[in-house]
């Protein structure tokens, strides 16, 4: 999900570098995991859009995106394969994200298929998050910009929290200072 507008930053975060690089490409970068059937990228802004292509072949643009958070998630549950196990949901501003994370969590996910999978970063949940196909219609029916948290809420007997050791993967970039917090750290 790459369609926000950045209103903290009160600029294009996404294209903000980490180490050289737009902070959307590691996050795309990351998703490159084999262990992903699918990647789906959904923009809003036409040069996220052009570092995609460098990467994917599925690249849609939010034309809703002023709807919130809820019509990237819809947009993405409504153009994936309709034999999809799973939806896993990625915000574009998590530079630290790594493929072996992402590979982790799906791992657990294929150990409890009927849980969503929610990641814990030094006792913060985060994401990115993972909902069996199960909550396809809920997903399609979200609104506003809270994204999937509502039914991570509705549904707390069938959350399966994982914690990640690693706590700099769950850093999200949101505001000038907290992009100027993560500037010199290093990318693995």
């Amino acid at each position: 999900m790459a369609s926000g507008f950045s209103k903290r930053m009160e600029k294009e975060k996404l294209l903000l570098p980490i180490a050289g690089i737009p902070l959307i490409e590691h996050v795309i970068k990351a998703a490159q995991s084999p262990h992903l059937d699918e990647v789906i990228l959904i923009y809003r802004n036409e040069s996220v859009k052009e570092i995609g292509t460098k990467y994917l072949k599925n690249i849609i643009f939010n034309a809703h995106a002023d709807m919130g958070q809820s019509a990237a998630v819809k947009l993405g549950t409504s153009s994936a394969n309709e034999k999809t196990d799973a939806f896993m949901f990625f915000v574009g501003d998590q530079p630290f994200l790594s493929a072996k994370m992402i590979n982790i969590l799906i791992d657990i996910f294929k150990d409890y298929p009927d849980k969503i999978i929610v990641p814990v970063y030094n006792g913060k949940k985060g994401g990115p998050v993972i909902f069996p196909a199960k909550f396809k219609n809920e997903l399609l029916a979200l609104s506003g910009d809270s994204g999937g948290r509502s039914i991570i809420e509705k549904h707390k007997d069938e959350v399966k929290t994982v914690e990640i050791e690693n706590t700099d993967a769950g850093i999200d970039v949101d505001t000038q200072n907290e992009y100027e917090k993560i500037i010199g750290y290093s990318i693995c």
